[in-house]
């Protein structure tokens, strides 16, 4: 992006790993140790596993599985990765950032792959308040990139899909947001590659003001 971009919208629907939450340590660290227990070549599954629920990497990546054994599987991930906060920091501006829309009383929820216990133990390694509307694993019966968790979290705060802002970095979130008839911000290099609307660096790259008609106005800076 090399000018600044301009968007409107009347609420923001945030992932967390990788848009408010750096946690690539962990995710590499975890997800390596599984790809060698399986015999699977680590950088392949690490080019599979951003953005989407655990079990439904594990299907792409051991096709021949159970979804049984895949769940059980994930459940001990889970487990593994909430227990390992090590490197767990913020994405670069988003403190500030979660801080200017909870002034601004801008509706906006957290849509992650990850669980409830996941995702309070992540924003608080990262010194991140947790946003009060939440959709989280639990709450949908597919992983992104299915549009399910960010159509719920609109229909959560009352506002049409079309309406609202997607903050994504991985692939199977920003194909999950545009599916959801949402525009998609991407974050980070990761998400420069999979065609969101638009992309910035981090979240310092971003000025959330109102706007006249009650509405967001999105400033978007290179």
């Amino acid at each position: 992006m090399s000018d600044t971009v301009v968007l409107t919208a009347r609420a923001l629907l945030l992932d967390m790993d990788g848009t408010l939450v750096n946690s690539d340590a962990v995710v590499e660290r975890c997800w390596r140790r599984w790809a060698a227990r399986h015999g699977l070549d680590a950088d392949t599954v690490m080019e599979v596993v951003h953005g989407r629920q655990g079990y439904a990497s594990m299907a792409l990546l051991l096709p021949e599985r159970s979804m049984a054994e895949n769940h059980a599987d994930n459940d001990r991930m889970l487990a593994e990765e909430t227990a390992d906060l090590d490197g767990v920091v913020p994405v670069p501006g988003a403190a500030d950032f979660l801080s200017s829309l909870v002034s601004l009383g801008a509706p906006h929820a957290l849509v992650t792959s990850a669980t409830r216990e996941l995702a309070a133990a992540r924003m608080g390694a990262a010194g991140l308040a947790l946003p009060r509307v939440r959709v989280t694993a639990e709450n949908v019966g597919a992983s992104k990139p299915d549009p399910e968790g960010f159509l719920k979290g609109a229909a959560e705060l009352g506002v049409p899909a079309a309406d609202c802002v997607v903050f994504e970095d991985s692939a199977a979130g920003v194909a999950a947001g545009l599916a959801a008839g949402m525009r998609v911000v991407g974050i980070g290099p990761r998400a420069a590659a999979h065609g969101p609307t638009v992309q910035i660096d981090d979240l310092t790259r971003i000025r959330v003001e109102a706007a006249a008609d009650g509405a967001l106005r999105l400033v978007l800076v290179p």
